[in-house]
């Protein structure tokens, strides 16, 4: 796990290695010739003697981020013709791309960046992993070419604010970088440039939309087999690719304690939960599984100072970043980052298996009937709790249709509030409105697409590796993520049941009161924070006025007053996606 950079024109090395240092703290590495310099942070987990980079290999050179799991059986099945000098996936990578170019990727499982320069042909090939898990940024500005692993890597370049992505943020409580000159190269995808005219072309090699156009497991028995057998087959692979301990985040929720289920097949291992003074506690059930299967267990309770960390929580992704649980994230990895160098976790089972109660109503087809029943939302009070929140929220999502429609199911920030104008928003609005799936894997879908990519993987990359920590995800392996799309919704969904065939998995190895607990996530105090603990903080930098270029200043003012008729939850929402603005903006030049 590491930190990369490259450029074509000189830049300060110190500055990009301090600025890449907590991604590797370990080791720094440069190649450089009179056309492109790469650089490269590490944090050593695999070959940690020999698996230096930038690696060399002819007129070949590579800096790479992230893990291949099955390299090993990759060398022996498909590289006996090369002689390895290292033990490292990095060198496996490289051969892998000289055999078989842009097919290598039908054989890869892992979370990667990485970036081949051919110093012959002067050309560059990127590629990154199928889910994003690994991240990577790309600055263009007339004939200046640069790349990173961080945004905040590149904001010595002079950047100007992208207006749009802004606007999207707002709409959406994503975006995709906030500045003009610096783009994300899109997961799934692979490019290549040249160095001589700086044209960038890139290609799409894996869209988990055409799983879902794949025939259906519907056999619950079927299903449960394969399921099992490819859990087993990714925890396997993210143990044994690494010359470093692994230890597990293990919650009270049926992922963590599966993957640890299924790792204690294996090997001893450490697991954690996370205690948050007044807020959240998991370690109940949590400890019923590591009593079943006598881990080396850890209970972090975290008693957090927010108030003092909260700058430096957002400002760390060198982007606005709305995701409050951002702020446990950070707090659990720094302190599980004091016992291990790599740890396991649940991501992407709830975007595969149907994890959120709003994949239910569609499930069952209460959407379609929801249509029907427009006339009652006068009625029902929008700041209603519980079910009537519940339904109020399906009737208004059941007669949107693209953006509209996803927003309200996902945060409903300004929806029918505030209307945002935006390039990116219209982009996205018609990706949506384009898909052919019908509505369950519709929703499936767009949750992969952008809650997972666009926040949810973003959010743990920054967390994770601030704390030079590194996050694997068995569940968003290249097995699963073939797999999950082609389970009948019948087998994600069972009436009110969410993830029904992982909790039937979850009666085969955990412990019973587990299995139908609901799903909590990190259940933090928002509105408890914006209107006592971080009140004045939020309100200091909402003063400071940036989102006025965006938005209405009465409007916030209004909601700030509580003249608009919104539940306590989504006023809080609404205030802290200004805040994390605000933020964003005092250290963009910083």
């Amino acid at each position: 796990m590491c930190g990369i950079a490259g450029f074509n024109f000189k830049v300060d090395d110190k500055h990009i290695f301090k600025s890449l240092m907590h991604r590797g703290p370990d080791e720094n590495g440069k190649y450089e010739d009179e056309y492109f310099t790469l650089l490269h942070t590490r944090l050593s987990i695999q070959d940690i003697e020999k698996g230096h980079q930038p690696f060399t290999y002819q007129n070949f050179v590579i800096v790479f981020n992230g893990e291949i799991y099955n390299h090993i059986e990759l060398r022996r099945q498909y590289l006996k013709d090369f002689k390895f000098n290292t033990n490292s996936d990095t060198e496996t990578l490289l051969y892998l791309y000289l055999k078989f170019k842009e097919k290598m990727f039908d054989f890869i499982d892992g979370m990667f960046v990485f970036c081949i320069y051919d110093n012959d042909m002067k050309e560059l090939f990127f590629a990154r992993d199928r889910a994003g898990k690994k991240p990577l940024y790309i600055y263009r500005k007339n004939n200046n070419f640069g790349f990173a692993s961080e945004i905040n890597t590149l904001k010595f370049l002079g950047l100007t604010i992208d207006e749009d992505d802004i606007n999207l943020f707002l709409s959406t409580g994503f975006c995709e970088t906030g500045y003009k000159e610096i783009k994300e190269f899109p997961a799934g995808c692979y490019g290549k440039l040249r160095i001589d005219n700086g044209e960038l072309k890139i290609k799409r090699y894996f869209d988990i939309q055409d799983y879902y156009k794949m025939p259906k497991y519907k056999n619950l028995n079927n299903a449960l087999e394969i399921v099992d057998d490819c859990l087993e087959k990714s925890v396997k692979n993210r143990l044994f690719s690494s010359d470093v301990e692994v230890g597990a985040f293990l919650s009270g929720g049926i992922d963590s304690s599966l993957i640890v289920a299924k790792a204690r097949k294996f090997t001893d291992i450490r697991t954690f939960t996370v205690k948050f003074e007044d807020s959240f506690d998991e370690s109940g059930l949590a400890s019923l599984v590591a009593a079943k299967y006598d881990t080396n267990h850890t209970v972090i309770d975290i008693k957090p100072d927010v108030k003092n960390n909260i700058e430096k929580i957002i400002s760390n992704y060198g982007k606005p970043f709305f995701d409050s649980s951002a702020i446990p994230s950070y707090f659990v990895s720094k302190e599980a980052r004091k016992y291990v160098k790599v740890i396991l976790n649940g991501d992407g089972a709830d975007e595969l298996f149907a994890g959120y109660r709003r994949y239910v109503p569609i499930a069952n087809g209460w959407d379609k009937l929801a249509m029907n029943f427009k006339f009652l939302l006068p009625f029902l009070n929008p700041e209603s709790r519980g079910k009537l929140m519940f339904i109020y929220r399906l009737i208004r999502a059941s007669n949107k249709v693209g953006i509209e429609w996803y927003n309200t199911l996902l945060n409903d920030l300004f929806i029918d509030i505030c209307k945002f104008e935006s390039k990116k928003i219209d982009k996205i609005d018609d990706f949506i409105k384009k898909i052919k799936l019908d509505n369950f894997d519709k929703l499936l879908y767009v949750d992969f697409e952008l809650n997972l990519k666009k926040d949810l993987l973003v959010k743990m990359d920054i967390a994770t590796m601030s704390n030079s920590l590194e996050g694997r995800s068995p569940f968003l392996s290249k097995y699963f993520l073939e797999l999950a799309p082609r389970i009948d919704k019948n087998l994600k969904i069972n009436k009110f049941t969410t993830k029904f065939i992982l909790r039937k998995l979850a009666e085969k190895y955990l412990p019973a009161e587990l299995i139908n607990a609901p799903k909590r996530g990190f259940e933090i105090p928002l509105t408890k924070w914006v209107n006592e603990d971080l009140k004045d903080i939020i309100m200091a930098y909402i003063d400071n006025g940036f989102y006025k270029n965006f938005i209405s200043e009465k409007l916030i003012k209004d909601v700030i007053n509580r003249k608009l008729k919104i539940p306590e939850d989504r006023r809080a929402k609404i205030l802290y996606l200004l805040f994390t603005l605000e933020v964003w903006n005092k250290y963009r030049d910083s």
